[in-house]
This record gives C-alpha cells, structure tokens and sequence, in this order.
C-alpha cells in the first residue's frame, strides 16, 4: 500500500504499456523525490468533518443528474430560457455556493489515507456517475428528436448535456489512473460521449510525464490566452497520444492499425455508440450529439488552462526537469467545486502523487492558489484581459517577482519580460508572505 504523499508509478497497459504518474522519459526526466506533504490540520474537529464529508461525495451526482432539470423546469414554468440551465448551475448556481461555503479545509491524516483507499464507497461514487450520465444523453436524444424543441432550445440543451459531459472527463480521468482493470475500462466508456479516447493515453503518458514543460501542450504558457491554447492542445494532445501509442505498439512489434490499437478501440466505442443513437433517434439527433461533445472536451481543456497557466519545472544540472511537486499546478480548495469535480481541484497533490485516489488528496501550503473554484476561473479564463490581471500577478508572485522563471509562450516572451522588468517587487499578498516566508524557513 502506497503511503499518503509519495508518488505511484503503475504500468497501464491499457493506456498503452506506459507509466500512470510522473516517469524518466526523453526529452523530460524526473529526478528528487516528491516530499512528504503533511496535512494542513489534523484535530478532532477534523476528524468529525470528515465524517460528514463521506456522504457529501453522494453530491456529485447531481451533476450528471443535471442535465435533467431542463424539461421538468420548462414544463413548470413555461419558460424555455431553462433549456440553458446547465449553463446556469454550472457557472452561476455553483460559484455562488463555493463562495458562501467556503474553503474545505478538510485533509485526511496518514493513517486515514490507507482505510479510505480502500473503502469501495468512494469507488462507487464515481462508478455511479456513468449510468446516470448516459441515462440523461438518452432523455436529450429523446428531446432532440421528438420534443416540440426550437432550434435554439435544442442548442441549450446540447450544451447543458455538453457540460455534463465535461465533468464526466473528469469521471473518466479519476479511473483512468486506477491499476484495476474494470476501472480503466469504465474510464474508456466514460470518454465516449465526448469522442475524447485518446485522453486516456495523453493525459496518463504524456500530460503527467510532461506537466509544466513547454513541451507539454496542456500546459498553458504565461501570456497565452484561452482561445490561443484551446487549439494547441486538442490538436496537440491528439498527436501526442497517437505517437505514444504507435511507439508502444512498435516496441511490441504490433502493426498500428491493430485492433491492440488503445486509441482505434476508444475511437471505435464512439462511432458505435453515436451510430446506435443515430439508428434509434433518427439523423437529425447528429448535430446536437457532435455539439455537446465539442462543448464537453472544450471544457476539459479549459480546465487544463486553469491548472498550470505559467508554471515551470526547472532543469536540474545534467538538463533534465526535476519531479512535478505540488508546487507546479494551480490549485483551490472550495468546497462546492471539490465534491463535484471529485477533488480535482486538489490538483497539485494529483500531480505529485497521481496514484491517490481522489478522497485522499489534500490541499497543501506549498501549492500556489487560486482565487477561486474552477468554476468560476473557468469564466475568469473566458475574458483574457481578466485573466491576465488576475493570474499574471500571481505567478509572478510565485517565482519571487522572478518572471524568467516562469513557462512563457515564446512569442511574447520579449514582451512579458519588458513589462514585468519594472516591477522590482512581487506581489504584496498571503501567496507572496507564504512563499517568502518558506524560503526564510
């Protein structure tokens, strides 16, 4: 049993024979050891939080079961602006609980770690979130092609299915990391609404391998906005997996059109669910499935805008980049977001020690934070010239007021550096006082 705090490294055949984790690969390698990450508190208190915290993991239902709401709230009231709900729970109703709930603050202790990786309650919770997941593709399928639906209404409702289909990346992300065989099959099956399958090969050997490198590309650069990054890393993401997995099959002598093939049989359980609907449904369904899948993997990639917009790895004397640690992915700890993304916003503990299951990440002062839940970045990310102000601050802040340090995008760098080179201090703020106060430490 892996104990809290250090990293795993698995062998994921599934995901093509190579490592779930952070592994020694060319031209990025790993050298010291992730330290131990101690639990910001550890009382009686929270102890008891935690208690309640188990059933609260039952929430995250309710996102998937979302995408429901639309017809009940229409036929209630008779307003087709509900069409759009999902918009509205995920970008209104949920910022707004986050900001009123608060942090979560709820770490678990060593020996909590080993009885909840084991506890099947958490595994189940997002077992459950597929069937609910396809049980409300198949409600919109219905309203798509037999609802008494506008054009524009029918829109609302791929995109709210689409964001459900979002989140159910992040359903698939958490199991895709997982030894047990069922479970990576379950994450393959969760990625098939958004047409994503190669997903399970690039994020597990080539975003975790490369995280915060400039050859990463879902890592967000310092001076790349969100519209510039989407298309670099759905393009890049998509190249990548299929050169990891035709290096893996090349290495075992395996032909790449085999049906070994990890990315041809994700691809292939798309076609034939989208065919089997189309068949049932009718052609008509076609453009509202293609819709919410777009909508869901943007999603996704937006979110890997958020985490690691300009951070950096640095290389160590042989010109290798050190170990992710925790201090090399944006993180936040609000409550609201945390259950329903499955503690995906505890993603500098992920990415230090990808072989924790999601109930056991912990929040950790050495991770730069966020201002706020995914959520609300995700809008924040929306606006570049926003984004900018809000985050360009704060990384500068992380690296001591040293830029250089940062991951630049190379064709602003000349600008990014004249600019931040007139300022001779970093922010003055908790990330600023937190960070100096561990380099005087």
């Amino acid at each position: 049993m892996e104990r809290a705090g250090h990293s795993a490294t698995v062998v994921d055949e599934s995901s093509g024979g190579g490592v779930s984790g952070d592994a020694t690969v060319e031209p990025v390698g790993t050298v010291e050891p992730v330290e131990h990450v101690e639990p910001v508190e550890n009382t009686d208190v929270t102890r008891q939080r935690r208690t309640g915290k188990r059933a609260l993991w039952l929430l995250g239902l309710l996102a998937p079961a979302s995408a429901l709401l639309p017809s009940q709230l229409v036929l209630w009231t008779g307003m087709s602006i509900f069409w759009w709900s999902g918009v509205m729970v995920f970008f209104v109703v949920i910022p707004v609980i986050d900001m009123l709930a608060g942090e979560d603050g709820d770490n678990p202790s060593d020996s909590d770690v080993e009885h909840m990786q084991e506890d099947r309650f958490y595994r189940w919770c997002t077992y459950l979130f597929l069937p609910v997941q396809f049980v409300t593709l198949l409600v919109a399928c219905w309203m798509w092609a037999f609802g008494s639906l506008a054009v524009v209404d029918k829109i609302g409702l791929a995109v709210t299915v689409g964001l459900v289909a979002g989140t159910g990346i992040n359903a698939a992300h958490e199991l895709g990391h997982r030894i047990e065989e069922h479970e990576r099959w379950l994450a393959k099956v969760a990625l098939m609404q958004t047409l994503y399958g190669h997903f399970f090969v690039e994020h597990n050997r080539g975003h975790h391998v490369r995280v915060a490198t400039p050859e990463d590309p879902a890592s967000a650069r310092l001076g790349e906005n969100l519209y510039v990054f989407l298309p670099r890393s759905v393009i890049g993401g998509l190249r990548s997996a299929w050169r990891l997995e035709n290096q893996r099959l090349h290495r075992r002598g395996i032909r790449r059109w085999s049906p070994r093939n990890a990315l041809l049989h994700t691809w292939a359980m798309s076609v034939a669910l989208f065919g089997t609907l189309v068949l049932v449904f009718g052609l008509s369904i076609l453009p509202y499935l293609l819709l919410q899948a777009v909508v869901g993997f943007l999603l996704l990639e937006t979110v890997n805008y958020v985490e690691h917009y300009g951070l950096l790895r640095e290389k160590n004397e042989r010109g290798r980049y050190e170990r992710c640690s925790p201090r090399h992915s944006w993180n936040s700890d609000r409550l609201c977001t945390n259950i329903f993304l499955y503690h995906l916003q505890r993603h500098s503990d992920h990415h230090a020690n990808p072989g924790k299951r999601y109930q056991t990440l912990r929040s950790c002062d050495e991770a730069p934070q966020l201002p706020a839940g995914y959520a609300s970045m995700v809008l924040v990310a929306a606006v570049p010239p926003l984004w900018r102000r809000v985050m360009d601050r704060r990384v500068l802040a992380h690296y001591d007021g040293d830029i250089t340090r940062a991951n630049i995008l190379p064709r602003r760098r000349g600008k990014v550096l004249a600019r931040h080179a007139r300022r001779d201090a970093p922010l003055a703020g908790p990330e600023s006082q937190n960070r100096t106060s561990r380099t005087a430490a």
